[in-house]
This record gives C-alpha cells, structure tokens and sequence, in this order.
C-alpha cells in the first residue's frame, strides 16, 4: 500500500499548476479580457483608441463609479450587498452643496459631506447585523430614504458649483495634471492603492475574507464579524460621499438625482473584477481594471461606429465571458 501512495502522489503533483497561476490566475484573467477588449477596439476604431483624447476622457469619467466599485469589493466579500450606494453620494454631495451656499467654510462643508457618507455607511451595517436582515433589502428601503431626504431638502432643485466660487477644492478634486490627466483618477488610484494595502496586508482584512468565507469559522476565531461588516459599509460610504462630491464638481453642478445611472456599472466593475457573489474571495485591483473595462465599453462602441444600443449586449457578453473564465481559472487553481 505504501508503494502505491508514492506511485500516486508524483501524479497529483504534476498535474498542479505552478504557484504563480495558484496566486495570480485570476487576476491574469481579468487583464486578458480588458487586453482583448481593447486589441478589439483598436481594430475597429484606430483613429480614436491611438490619440490620447480617449484616455483622458476614461480619466475623468470612469473613476466616479469606480471609487465606489472598489470599497463594494469590501461588502461583497463579506457575503454582504449595498444597493444604497449611489443615493448616499446624492445625500452627501446634497450635504456639502446646501452647507458651503449658506455661507459655512468650504473645508468644514466638505468634512461633513463626507461624514454623512460615512454615518449613512455606518446605519447600513447597523441595521443589516443589529436585526439579521438581509442586505439587499435593507439597503433597497435605505436607497430611497437617502435620495427622499436629498429631495426633500432641495425641493429637486439643483445648485450651482461654478469653478470660480469653488476655486481651491475644484483643482484639488478635478483639476488637470500631468498632461491633463484628471485629479479623480489620482484619487482612484490612491483609493485602490489604500484598500489593497487594508484587506491584504491587515488583520482587518483577513478578517473580512474570514468573514465572508465562513462566519462560524470566524465566530469561532474571535473575529467580530458585525463590527468587520459595519466598517465595510461604513467605508463604501465615505468613498460613496467622494465620488459625489468628484461628480458635481466634475459637471460644476450638483443634481438631486446624480448617481441614479450608476449603480449597475458599479456593481458589473466588482463582479468582473473576479469578486465572488457568494463572498470570501475579492480583488482591488480586479474591480479597479473591471470599472475601467466597463467604462470602456461605452465610448469603445460609440467611436466603432457601433448602435450605441448594443451597448447592453456587450456589457452582457463581457461580463459573462469574465465570470465563465474566473470559474475556469478557479477549478484549475484547485487541482
């Protein structure tokens, strides 16, 4: 029996695939699609996708949805879901707005815009662990009280941001910078950078993989599960409240509805990126790809010569495409 085992165990170890795919597989996958995607792209419209204009224009539009992409890798991975995140923006941009036309500091304005995201982050997770109530729910009722409040308070109307009265924190958010690369992709990249750093290379972060790949394993280890969850949320908020505040300043006007169309690109960015639906697994730097591979797709099709409304198909085949290779590359992994 003995001289069987060691016949065997050279086979198991030599269908194995090497530790570089084990570790990186999935993310390889995720750069083959937005490689491919983009090869593709270049092919049909070469005139747009070699000048740097398109670029410059995924730098400035891609990162509104995308700062928000990248903490909701967070919530997902703890087997959680926020659907409220687009009307927290709303609510928090709707904050710094109404504040800084009074007449209060521009600086004190925009701590408490971001403070409402966090607080409205914060009520998210309270109310999902404090009452064991399913997240999507939760945060479909929190979705509408957030953007009824931001209504409410402006009677739907609009305010003004013109960069001339909002001069200092207009460049800081969305000015131009190194050849005219918009500051809000400076900030997604920071953002992206922050976040990797806090899930893998912290104990907060083991203990959000822990959490959503077995919550009594992690019960069980001494994790407080509830408190890794509320941060979650509470982190999604913050970024949440950014992302409005970079989007009004972006447009220098701050809309009550702003954010409405950005949910599913969000989401879409998470789920392409490699994050699992089921929770446990998750990649920063694989939703930071998926949002710019998504924001890619609109303007990709446009400058094709493409009808724009096969937009959606695309999107659909993208996304599919993505998920049927991270299921591949996951079973390859585990032999």
């Amino acid at each position: 029996m003995s001289s069987a085992k060691e016949v065997t165990a050279p086979k198991s170890n030599a269908v194995r695939p090497p530790s570089f795919w084990r570790r990186f597989g999935l993310q390889v996958g995720i750069w083959s699609v937005g490689l491919v995607m983009w090869l593709i792209f270049v092919a049909l419209a070469p005139g747009a996708f070699a000048h740097k204009n398109i670029y410059l224009a995924f730098a400035s539009t891609t990162p509104i949805f995308a700062l928000m992409a990248i903490p909701l890798t967070l919530v997902i991975i703890t087997g959680e879901i926020d659907l409220s995140f687009p009307s927290i923006m709303a609510l928090s941009a709707c904050t710094f707005s109404e504040m800084a036309q009074s007449g209060i500091s521009i600086w004190i304005s925009l701590f408490v815009g971001l403070l409402v995201g966090f607080l409205c982050g914060l009520i998210n997770g309270y109310l999902v662990t404090k009452f064991n109530l399913p997240s999507l729910v939760i945060t479909i009722g929190t979705q509408f009280l957030f953007v009824g409040i931001d209504l409410a308070w402006t009677n739907g109307s609009g305010v003004d941001l013109t960069p001339s009265k909002y001069n200092t924190i207009n460049r800081l958010l969305v000015g131009r910078s190194f050849g005219g690369i918009a500051n809000q992709f400076w900030w997604t990249v920071v953002a992206a950078i922050f976040l990797w750093f806090l899930l893998n290379r912290t104990k907060f972060g083991s203990h959000v993989f822990l959490t959503g790949d077995n919550k009594i394993s992690a019960q069980l280890m001494g994790v407080n599960i509830k408190r890794v969850k509320i941060m979650t949320f509470a982190i999604l908020g913050t970024f949440a409240a950014l992302a409005g505040l970079i989007g009004s300043f972006e447009v220098s006007y701050f809309w009550p509805t702003m954010g409405s169309g950005l949910l599913l690109s969000a989401i879409a960015s998470v789920f392409l990126g490699g994050t699992s639906v089921y929770g446990g697994t998750g990649s920063i730097t694989g939703s930071f790809v998926g949002a710019f591979i998504i924001g890619a797709i609109n303007a990709g099709i446009v400058a094709s010569g493409v009808n724009a409304f096969y937009t959606q198909i695309f999107f659909g085949l993208v996304i599919i495409v993505s998920v049927i290779m991270q299921a591949l590359i996951g079973k390859l992994i585990k032999k």
